[in-house]
């Protein structure tokens, strides 16, 4: 059906595009708009149904050269040609595409459709389990909440057959043997695009070979492709960066990732904000902020988010008896430092550090904030040291600056608090297990065994410490945060502001690759799943982004009744003295842990830090070189909000406890 604005050429402009070179199988199938201007239209080779927009406007190159839209050298078939684009030097055609307005296409080899295709929608991406036990079809509707359930719920065939017949309702709806370029999309320098949907906004400068995928994009958050990257069976997500010669084969990348510097990667999933150069990727789960820039890192058949891959760290799935079929968990926030090894199968517990070569198979998810050493062969682990770390300060603040997404809708839910019910239920459990190792083992033991780990006596009493103060600064704040909703009103029954609004979330909580959850509501949508109440894969996303925007609701239900289970108390016993009691522990369990990560921030600033400083001087140069590149310790930007945040603290305690002083129990 022909536009209304549209007509087929008139003689006279047949001769005329004759006379400029070009030529047509058929020029009735040839139409233009009623004021497109042919002139601008020369050395084109036609065939099959062609349409024309308007060519008006005209283009600045870098350097500051002028071009006027128009199609020049290129030969085009069975093509949409949206108003003011500019094609020019497609070597072996655009075939098959609908080009929207205002594009840029130059010096491309070949931009086709070849067949009836689902533009890499439902490629099957063999994460985690090399050999496809876990297999995740990917799509552009894939987050990273919905990958991690199709990953990790194997055990569930009715729900695993669900989503895949939702992934395959939602292929049937954007399989095509007609390709889309987005509006303002700018393609140059480039080798074969083929089979590739491009959105609007894409920038691919230099790319070697596009094949088989979608590139999803907008004005508002564009994605750029650069010079040698190749992408096979791929779905890339808005405000992503690909360059410098990264190869991707069967991989899904999410919004606002990076991936350059001769990065590779195969079956691999990569979430929001994630980052990788120089190294490689097999068989990977990546969900939102995990990163590795290193040339000699491999990161293989995990699970991460929130992670941070020192140079050299690698893993291994393969014990040379089965296959490469063992798979590993690092909970959020885990990082693996310098040339660490670690065999799978293996589970590390939230926000720990992993330093050295572990082959033991540990298990320390009932441990979070925890360092996995090794020592002689043995893992080491020391339960909850890292909860002092400035490191982890450090963390909670750069991951909400570093959010890049532009989009106006977010795939990946991300919840960025630190302390949650589900790092907490962790400790919580930490705790138990600890006491229960020191009663079984008693108390002089030196060494006491856990799932392929040793602690040290020492390091077990530590740890219950630890976490004890993690439960004290988790309960005071949530209790602070929740009387505070009330502002200066000092009139309010403190009964009524501290009922729950409902009976969800007093269970276990999850982490589903980026979003805190409790468990009984992602049991409700699974379950929903598997009986077809639910429709689509959009509408399985929007009830995590409800879920997730109730969050802070869901874990003051819990919280609540962590200070039951805690204190050993009821309802009727949280009264006004008690709440001050737990406010009391909130403060003086903050300001404790502040003083340690100043103390550990300190260590950067001490004598050993500055070995290498004032090369040709003595001690005074020494200090004044230091002081000139890394700065003062009390200057420090982190070292300045710690101590501000500790002032805050003391005020806070202090207007709160004023306050309930004022209050007369219910």
């Amino acid at each position: 059906m022909i536009k209304s604005n549209y007509r087929s050429l008139y003689d006279q402009e047949i001769e005329q595009l004759k006379a400029q070179g070009c030529t047509a199988y058929d020029w009735v199938q040839i139409i233009i708009r009623n004021d497109t201007q042919i002139q601008y239209i020369q050395s084109v080779t036609f065939s099959g149904s062609v349409m024309i927009g308007a060519l008006e406007r005209t283009f600045r190159l870098p350097g500051g050269a002028i071009v006027h839209s128009g199609i020049y050298n290129s030969i085009i078939h069975n093509a949409t040609i949206g108003d003011n684009c500019y094609i020019a030097s497609i070597t072996n055609g655009l075939s098959n595409y609908t080009v929207g307005n205002d594009c840029f296409i130059s010096n491309v080899d070949i931009i086709s459709v070849t067949h009836l295709t689902s533009f890499g929608n439902m490629t099957e991406v063999a994460c985690l389990d090399e050999t496809g036990g876990r297999t995740v079809s990917i799509n552009t509707e894939l987050s990273s909440q919905l990958a991690y359930i199709k990953a990790m719920y194997r055990y569930r065939p009715e729900l695993i057959t669900a989503l895949n017949r939702l992934s395959l309702d939602y292929t049937e709806e954007v399989k095509s043997s007609r390709g889309t370029i987005g509006a303002h999309s700018y393609i140059v320098r480039s080798g074969s695009i083929i089979n590739t949907n491009i959105g609007d906004s894409v920038n691919i400068k230099g790319a070697a070979r596009l094949h088989n995928g979608t590139i999803v994009s907008s004005s508002k958050a564009p994605v750029h492709i650069g010079d040698g990257v190749i992408c096979e069976d791929f779905i890339i997500h808005s405000g992503s960066f690909l360059d410098e010669n990264t190869i991707l084969t069967r991989c899904f990348v999410g919004q606002s990732c990076e991936l350059r510097r001769n990065y590779v990667a195969t079956d691999s999933l990569f979430f929001a904000n994630s980052q990788g150069e120089n190294g490689e990727a097999c068989s990977v789960f990546s969900g939102p902020y995990t990163v590795t820039h290193h040339k000699s890192t491999l990161l293989i058949a995990g699970m991460f988010s929130f992670m941070n891959a020192g140079s050299g760290s690698n893993q291994s799935n393969h014990m040379y008896k089965l296959g490469p079929v063992h798979e590993g968990f690092l909970e959020r926030g885990c990082k693996l430092s310098s040339d660490s090894y670690v065999m799978w199968p293996s589970y590390v517990g939230a926000f720990s550090l992993v330093m050295g070569r572990h082959i033991n198979h540990s298990d320390s998810s009932k441990f979070p904030f925890s360092y996995l050493l090794s020592e002689n062969e043995q893992t080491v682990l020391v339960p909850g040291v890292n909860l002092r770390s400035i490191s982890i300060f450090r963390d909670t603040l750069k991951w909400r600056k570093r959010d890049r997404r532009t989009d106006e809708r977010l795939m990946d839910q991300i919840n960025f608090e630190l302390l949650s019910p589900f790092t907490i239920q962790g400790m919580e459990r930490g705790i138990h297990k600890l006491r229960t190792l020191l009663e079984t083992s008693g108390e002089e033991s030196d060494w006491f065994n856990y799932k392929g780990c040793k602690i040290s006596n020492r390091g077990l009493l530590r740890g219950i410490k630890y976490y004890q103060m993690g439960l004290n600064i988790f309960m005071g704040n949530a209790l602070l945060n929740r009387l505070e909703k009330y502002g200066k009103d000092i009139t309010f029954s403190l009964s009524e502001c501290l009922v729950p609004e409902s009976t969800k979330g007093l269970g276990d909580w999850l982490d589903i690759s980026g979003m805190f959850a409790p468990k009984e509501l992602i049991e409700d949508l699974l379950k929903s799943v598997e009986n077809c109440e639910i429709s689509s894969l959009r509408e399985i996303n929007e009830v995590f982004e409800d879920i997730h925007q109730h969050y802070y609701d869901y874990a003051w239900n819990w919280t609540l009744h962590l200070i039951y289970r805690y204190y050993h108390i009821e309802e009727k016993d949280l009264t006004i003295g008690f709440v001050k009691k737990i406010i009391t522990q909130w403060l003086e369990s903050s300001i404790q842990l502040d003083k340690m990560m100043l103390e550990d921030a300190f260590k950067e600033f001490n004598k050993t830090s500055q070995v290498g400083f004032g090369i040709d001087g003595g001690k005074v140069e020494k200090s004044m070189d230091f002081s000139v590149v890394r700065g003062n310790y009390n200057d420090h930007e982190l070292v300045k909000q710690l101590r501000l945040g500790m002032l805050n603290k003391h005020r806070r305690s202090e207007i709160m406890l004023q306050r309930l002083s004022l209050l007369v129990e219910d």
